[in-house]
């Protein structure tokens, strides 16, 4: 990630890497992939039968059901969001803020991209109003919306939309004649699952809702990329989803033999992945409600964080405190809270948010130390607040707005 990008270069290549869970991979994951090395053939474009099976059964026990023909597989989700725009065509409308890896893909393909304000209590989802006030004014100009790309576990405000205002804006897209295409990477990272409800909007709006989700979020380490999506059970259903193999296999987005077979482990999700994805959410839980606390202890503004490995806090009412730092915008307060920080810490317009908004994105996966001992340590115990490694990070990372205040 790049404060600017340099002569001779695009700006799609500047966006920040996706929270990680700071751990070392599972070891039966890891086992997995060593015996698949043998594999050098790639799966067919869109992925062989067993990890679409998987795929299949994954979103059957969330009551998704959805036959291996309405799955497709890819290497990374930024390929296969790639390959689902090209097969829908036309504007897309986004939540603003929206995760910063969706941008480059309009901006591959050429297509124009129109942001609608959250709202208040939650990020990934555009407020309903605002939606169709957007798809109007689009229209007005001349513009041709045709889909709604949102996320229902956020990046990068580590929100949940509530059910009822998910279902507000998807009719409310349904209506204007829009596809919807949910990104639910995040969904299986809830901090407290029992105390959150998150319901996909293929539930409510199945013949026009193609999910998508990156197995990085929850299933497997950042350097094994795999996504899959689930489309519509219909005729255009169908139609989208040979038009995304199409471009799959014109673009040779292809997954590896080996990252194929972990994939499909990793959705059969067997006993070690279950425990493992639980005990990593609990655990980013416990970091993302205690620098939570740090912030608002500080002055900052943070909507709760209810999802994934990150939080995204509001300095505004530090401005003063940052001014004195000569902060005054998104870019210099990336620039002064990574240096601070000692680690990126990208600022909201990495986001599509306001260049004025004193906004961030902040990862927990520093927080837990800095060895793959010490963060293992932290996976296993009771409290892993109660740790020395784990309580000096806090510490350090509170102080840094504390001199703000």
């Amino acid at each position: 990630m790049q404060r600017t990008a340099p002569e001779g270069h695009g700006p799609v290549r500047y966006t920040p890497p996706t929270p990680e869970p700071g751990l070392p991979p599972l070891p039966e994951l890891v086992a997995v992939l060593a015996g698949a090395a043998g594999r050098t053939a790639p799966e067919p474009p869109g992925g062989g039968l067993a990890v679409r099976e998987a795929a299949s059964g994954f979103w059957a026990r969330r009551g998704l059901y959805a036959p291996p023909g309405q799955v497709v597989a890819a290497p990374g989700a930024p390929a296969l969001l790639f390959a689902l725009l090209a097969a829908h065509g036309g504007d897309v409308l986004l939540p603003r803020p929206c995760p910063a890896w969706w941008t480059p893909q309009l901006r591959l393909l050429g297509r124009r991209a129109h942001h609608a304000p959250t709202p208040a209590e939650c990020g990934g989802v555009p407020d309903p109003y605002a939606l169709l006030e957007t798809v109007r004014r689009v229209r007005a100009e001349g513009g041709d919306p045709r889909v709604l790309l949102l996320s229902v576990a956020d990046d990068p405000t580590a929100t949940v939309a509530p059910p009822e205002v998910l279902r507000e804006a998807c009719e409310a897209a349904v209506f204007e004649g829009m596809a919807v295409i949910a990104d639910e990477t995040w969904r299986d990272t809830l901090h407290r699952p029992q105390d959150t409800v998150l319901v996909s909007p293929a539930e409510m709006c199945p013949e026009a809702v193609t999910v998508l989700a990156d197995l990085r979020g929850a299933l497997l380490p950042a350097g094994w990329p795999a996504a899959v999506a689930r489309f519509p059970g219909t005729a255009r259903g169908e139609e989208l989803r040979a038009r995304a193999l199409d471009v799959l296999t014109a673009t040779g987005a292809v997954l590896a033999g080996p990252v194929a077979g972990a994939a499909a482990y990793a959705l059969g999700e067997p006993d070690p992945v279950a425990v493992r994805g639980r005990a990593t959410a609990r655990l980013h839980g416990q970091l993302a409600a205690a620098a939570h606390r740090a912030l608002l202890r500080a002055g900052a503004l943070a909507l709760p964080p209810l999802a994934g490995r990150h939080l995204y806090a509001d300095l505004g009412p530090l401005r003063a405190g940052l001014a004195r730092h000569r902060v005054g915008d998104a870019l210099e307060l990336e620039d002064y809270l990574g240096a601070r920080l000692g680690r990126p810490a990208p600022g909201g317009q990495r986001f599509a948010d306001d260049l004025g908004a004193l906004r961030v994105r902040l990862e927990t996966a520093p927080l837990l130390g800095e060895s793959p001992q010490e963060r293992l340590a932290a996976l296993a115990a009771p409290d892993p607040l109660a740790l020395p490694h784990v309580a000096r990070s806090l510490a350090d990372f509170g102080s840094v707005f504390d001199d703000l205040s």
